[in-house]
């Protein structure tokens, strides 16, 4: 892994920031060197399946997780991005990684994150007329 590690961060030196614990790899990457960063651990290190993708509302940002593994290696690591809250939006994994298709529509319709280029980025849990997104901090209920 930690060949992987240092590639990464001479490929990606002003974009990319790393911690371990004694579980897992972090990598926290800037929102637009995520689409070059997934491609180049799928394709060059083999990190070849996206486990889950998950959101987390920070109040001013969101921070979207990737859990990553590579089932020849038996290597995992974790891929954090942070958008601001007003511009929430990061670009589709889809064609990289097809497992992303459903994960990308959930956090949107959850959490209104926008995947940029996603075939088909619409509500997947609730009503095509609900309004808002029920898992942010600022989503009020009603009743």
């Amino acid at each position: 892994m930690d060949d992987i590690l240092k590639d990464l961060q001479e490929r990606f030196p002003d974009s990319l920031q790393v911690s371990q614990d004694e579980w897992l790899t972090y990598l926290l990457v800037k929102p637009e060197s995520v689409q070059p960063l997934m491609t180049e651990l799928k394709d060059k290190h083999g990190f070849n399946h996206l486990a889950n993708l998950c959101a987390v509302d920070y109040n001013e940002e969101f921070e979207v997780i990737y859990h990553l593994y590579s089932i020849p290696l038996s290597h995992r690591i974790s891929v954090k991005t942070r958008v601001p809250r007003d511009k929430a939006q990061v670009s589709s994994l889809v064609e990289i990684y097809p497992t992303a298709d459903w994960q990308e529509r959930e956090a949107y319709d959850l959490m209104g994150i926008i995947f940029a280029g996603h075939p088909n980025l619409i509500r997947v849990l609730l009503p095509d007329d609900f309004v808002g997104h029920p898992l942010r901090k600022d989503f009020t209920m009603k009743g």
